[in-house]
């Protein structure tokens, strides 16, 4: 069934300036609780990572590679998000992704064994890879684009959430009752969100209906060829950053609470509580990273400074502290190292994808988001494979995941230096879409 209200004509949604901005914000407020269960999904498979390799005799190899593979169908999943919304309304797709979610958790919770731990979660990481495109989608509709910085930001702080609401629920269940009741938990609140989504949910007025063949709308803009969109300079290196500082992410998800257990010798169900510290730091960085970034936008600061320079010497910064961790003998010392380096560079994802849905057409938001975060996805890909890898290869498992967490330091540093070069997003709009640029 496709919503009435997506393909109802222009003028049965609300101009935009005259949205009713209370309503916004809740809508907001429920696609982030989305987004939560998104990244609780991912965070339950690290807090359950050591019993699984007890339970089932497999490596730390292994575990990454599980992870890995989630991600390459999440990387595959995010190349469909364009398509799925030209033939569903998010109404339904985003209900639809999220029963998957949950139906997916369950194989594993009857028959724990290796093979259909693989095939669970890369089913789970087909879903989910549109998700995150189509969740920006919805809520960039709510959002005019010189504000969707904070938006955007809390759709990001929905990682750091989950872990800090989420993590220590789902270890003491883990723990306490077994780590099957971790999956069990995450599977039934996704199918509670359908139940308020499917009854509350509305498109609003910033990214518009879709546009029939014969539109009469004489300001509509036209879809541009995706190739002038993704061979931006903006684009390109944009997608190289936050899949360095995503893979960083999806390391933490995956490998944080086994770091803290065998590497610095906390007990199991501290390891998976103090998921939360990092996830703190970072959002305290993206919540106040974004709402300065919008009030500078607003108060007219170029869109490359703020949301390209500001956050790439961020990453820098971070990568600089993480670059120490191997040296830092303490425990203390190197949970604090962690949660700074990764808090610091987290606040570019939301201001990179801010940037980049700049560049297209509102139409084309969906299908834009879509690439550039499946290629963020990439990240998720190589970060936990590789870091099981270093761990098995390191003569201490500690030495390894320290060594794991700068070479991603390295890497994004890198990447950053390379979005300050390139990337300009105001530069990219007006050479994407001509004189339709000053239209918005």
């Amino acid at each position: 069934m496709v919503s009435s209200q997506l393909n109802a004509p222009p003028s049965a949604q609300a101009a935009p300036g005259t949205e009713s901005r209370r309503k916004a914000w809740s809508l907001t407020a429920l696609l982030v609780i989305l987004y939560v269960v998104n990244y609780g999904d991912k965070a339950a498979y690290g807090i359950i990572a050591q019993s699984l390799k007890d339970d089932l005799g497999i490596s730390a190899s292994q575990i990454g590679l599980v992870g890995s593979l989630f991600f390459f169908a999440f990387t595959i999943g995010g190349f469909f998000a364009g398509a799925l919304n030209k033939w569903l309304s998010l109404r339904t797709v985003l209900i639809v992704l999220a029963l998957v979610w949950a139906v997916a958790m369950l194989p594993l919770v009857v028959s724990a064994t290796f093979a259909v731990l693989v095939v669970s979660r890369m089913v789970l990481g087909l879903a989910e890879g549109p998700s995150s495109a189509l969740i920006h989608t919805a809520t960039y509709s709510w959002h005019a684009p010189e504000k969707r910085g904070f938006p955007g930001a809390l759709l990001a702080s929905a990682a750091s959430i989950s872990k800090i609401a989420l993590a220590p629920v789902l270890a003491y269940f883990s723990v306490t009752f077994g780590w099957r009741s971790a999956l069990i938990t995450m599977a039934v609140i996704g199918v509670v969100w359908c139940f308020f989504w499917r009854k509350y949910w509305e498109v609003g007025p910033y990214i518009p209906a879709k546009a029939t063949k014969h539109s009469d709308d004489p300001n509509a803009e036209p879809r541009v060829a995706w190739h002038k969109i993704f061979l931006t300079k903006t684009f390109i290196s944009g997608a190289f950053l936050v899949a360095s500082i995503y893979a960083m992410v999806t390391v933490v998800l995956t490998w944080l609470p086994s770091y803290f257990e065998v590497g610095l010798g906390y007990s199991r169900l501290q390891s998976g509580s103090m998921l939360a510290i990092p996830s703190i730091a970072g959002l305290v960085s993206l919540i106040g990273g974004t709402l300065l970034s919008d009030r500078l936008l607003a108060r007219g600061w170029s869109s490359r400074f703020v949301r390209i320079i500001a956050p790439s010497i961020c990453v820098v910064i971070g990568a600089g502290i993480l670059y120490f961790l191997p040296s830092i003998s303490s425990s203390a010392g190197a949970v604090a190292v962690v949660a700074i380096g990764y808090g610091v560079g987290v606040v570019v994802l939301p201001l990179s994808n801010a940037a980049v849905s700049e560049i297209c057409p509102p139409r084309q938001t969906a299908g834009t988001l879509g690439v550039f975060l499946a290629l963020m996805a990439i990240g998720g890909l190589v970060g936990p494979y590789a870091t099981g890898l270093i761990v098995d290869a390191a003569a201490d498992p500690g030495a390894g995941y320290a060594a794991a967490f700068q070479a991603l330091g390295v890497t994004s540093a890198v990447c950053a230096l390379l979005t300050l070069i390139f990337a300009d997003p105001e530069r990219d709009k007006a050479r994407v879409r001509g004189r339709f640029a000053s239209a918005q």
